[in-house]
């Protein structure tokens, strides 16, 4: 099931809060808001904001995410690269595969939040991945962007489950999930090759019996 198209009208999600609107003419481009950020699809004009950041963030971020293939242009670098993420992001949309956010707060981007591997069928799921500037960590930024996000996977699209997936010892990211009592399911062995190395991950996940039953507090708490 591809998710609904809808063009200049807001709607309204658990709560009575606003979640989503399309704007900017030709892209359309979709917007998701919570009471500080504003989440919206990357586009290639945002390529030397996302470079300075991604430049300020490398040592921060390297630890915890894959290495890149030797054989591709480095995306950080390259800004054609970074179109063509742009532009596969785009047609993961479209194929409801995919939603990939920049994070903006205080008027600037300040990091990243994925909805990725979305399957339909039987499974109804996808995964959340996010990274948050160093120089804006410990402002809540990324538990209230994670909120946003839940609230646009279940309530818009319709999955029946959300998996997010930490390494153990990356105590920042898993500060975020637990803030918001996202359960624990234990460890996934070996789960992820990340820097070069194959990762086990404590896996956390939450339903959408879950999220009716708490979604319309953390919504408030976080998006109003």
């Amino acid at each position: 099931m591809i998710a609904p198209h809808v063009v200049g009208r807001e709607l309204v999600g658990l709560a009575g809060v606003r979640t989503w609107t399309r704007i900017r003419g030709a892209r359309e481009e979709q917007v998701l808001r919570g009471s500080r950020v504003e989440l919206r699809p990357l586009t290639e004009a945002d390529f030397a904001e996302w470079q300075a950041v991604r430049r300020a963030n490398r040592e921060w971020l390297t630890p915890w995410e894959p290495t890149p293939p030797s054989t591709q242009p480095d995306v950080v670098e390259d800004r054609l690269a970074f179109a063509a993420r742009c532009s596969a992001r785009d047609r993961e949309r479209q194929m409801d595969a995919g939603y990939g956010y920049g994070v903006f707060a205080e008027g600037c981007l300040v990091g990243e939040m994925n909805l990725s591997g979305v399957q339909r069928g039987p499974f109804q799921s996808g995964h959340v991945g996010y990274w948050i500037d160093h120089r804006y960590a410990g402002r809540e930024y990324a538990p209230e962007s994670l909120v946003v996000v839940l609230d646009y996977a279940f309530d818009k699209l319709g999955l029946h489950r959300v998996q997010i997936n930490i390494i153990p010892r990356n105590q920042a990211s898993r500060r975020v999930v637990e803030k918001l009592g996202i359960r624990n399911e234990g460890i996934a062995l070996r789960y992820l090759e990340i820097n070069g190395r194959w990762e086990d991950h404590v896996r956390y996940g939450i339903t959408s019996e879950e999220w009716q039953e708490r979604g319309p507090e953390l919504v408030a708490g976080w998006m109003s």
